[in-house]
């Protein structure tokens, strides 16, 4: 199976599934000095566990991460830091029953006509279990482009087709809220609409807007590996997302080139239309990035389905599902967004 590694000089590989003994990551290209222990990593991964909200999964998972190599003292090595998060609260049985048929909106389908075996348990590798080996890899990133006086702050944009509105955020604007959403008006709103799915045996979708500060002007590789192109593609290898926009994203195709164009004075852009990125660089303006994350597939209600012999076949899931990839998902993205951001800002150092 390839395509379990991302980035360039600094490359995480993931390993692992939702059911089995472990799940990992293994970190090459970090530089030596970094300050980092398991203590600073915990901390974001804490960030992603279960149980923040009544409609997140019951799987109570700690998520305790060991460092098995790479650092030394406190402080990484330039050797490769490997991490292995170990699965406590496994329960497979509820899949038994269902190890046979395709669950809508899930990729037992898709990972079967590719490979003609899946594992079946809470999906194995393209569970969303996956991804906290991703955060914690992302721990380390945040600390190189935090040297770097970058900050990376994720929030809920939207949920359930509830807005937030506002005009500028600080992390501190998200501890208010279980949802991350630094609109408390907002923030009931989802809280409703959440309970009013989980009742029904349903799921919701939503946005999560991340903001970058602090990048400096000159980060992105054109022409393949422009900022941008690694953004979308970091964020889109997050099983739930399904789109990705910069800046003004989407409305760019409403909008005239005198309304989108941002002009430049002397002490910089006049607007931010661009994100932060022009031509696959950054501007040094704050790099805006939006990610569209579909509601979680495994749901209560009957779906029509197959099994593997093609047959027709009604579904309803049991099992531990959250009801909304968010506020979980947040931590996940930042974590994306750390990973590129320290990737590119080691090429740049490379050049200069």
């Amino acid at each position: 199976m390839s395509g379990n590694a991302f980035g360039v000089l600094f490359k995480v590989t993931t390993w692992g599934e939702s059911h089995g003994y472990a799940t990992g990551a293994v970190v090459e290209g970090c530089p030596a000095g970094i300050d980092i222990t398991e203590e600073d990593i915990q901390k974001v991964l804490n960030r992603r566990k279960p149980g923040m909200i009544a409609s997140s999964s019951p799987r109570k998972e700690e998520d305790v991460v060991k460092i098995l190599s790479g650092t030394f003292h406190g402080k990484t090595t330039g050797t490769p830091i490997s991490l292995i998060i170990e699965n406590k609260n496994v329960d497979s049985g509820a899949y038994e029953n269902i190890k046979d048929i395709f669950r809508p909106g899930h990729g037992d389908f898709t990972y079967f006509k590719k490979y003609g075996v899946r594992d079946y348990r809470g999906g194995g590798r393209a569970s969303g279990r996956e991804t906290a080996a991703r955060v914690a890899a992302g721990a380390i990133a945040g600390k190189i482009i935090s040297r770097a006086g970058m900050e990376v702050i994720a929030y809920t944009k939207a949920l359930g087709g509830v807005v937030a509105k506002l005009d500028r955020i600080s992390r501190g604007d998200l501890s208010a809220s279980h949802l991350m959403c630094p609109d408390p008006e907002a923030a009931r709103e989802m809280e409703a609409k959440l309970e009013e799915a989980r009742r029904s045996g349903d799921s919701l979708g939503g946005i999560v807007e991340i903001i970058v500060r602090g990048c400096p002007p000159g980060l992105g590789e054109p022409v393949f590996d422009k900022m941008d192109a690694d953004l979308a593609k970091g964020l889109m290898s997050i099983g739930t997302v399904k789109g990705v926009e910069i800046g003004a994203g989407f409305k760019v195709a409403e909008m005239r080139g005198s309304q989108v164009n941002d002009p430049i004075a002397p002490d910089g852009f006049l607007t931010n239309n661009a994100g932060g990125i022009l031509a696959g660089i950054t501007t040094g303006e704050e790099i805006v990035i939006r990610a569209a994350c579909k509601p979680i597939p495994s749901i209560a209600r009957v779906q029509q389905t197959i099994n593997v012999e093609g047959k027709p076949v009604e579904l309803s899931i049991k099992g531990r599902h959250d009801v909304a990839v968010i506020p979980r998902i947040i931590p996940v993205c930042e974590a994306m967004v750390n990973i590129i951001l320290a990737d590119h800002l080691l090429r740049q150092k490379a050049i200069v």
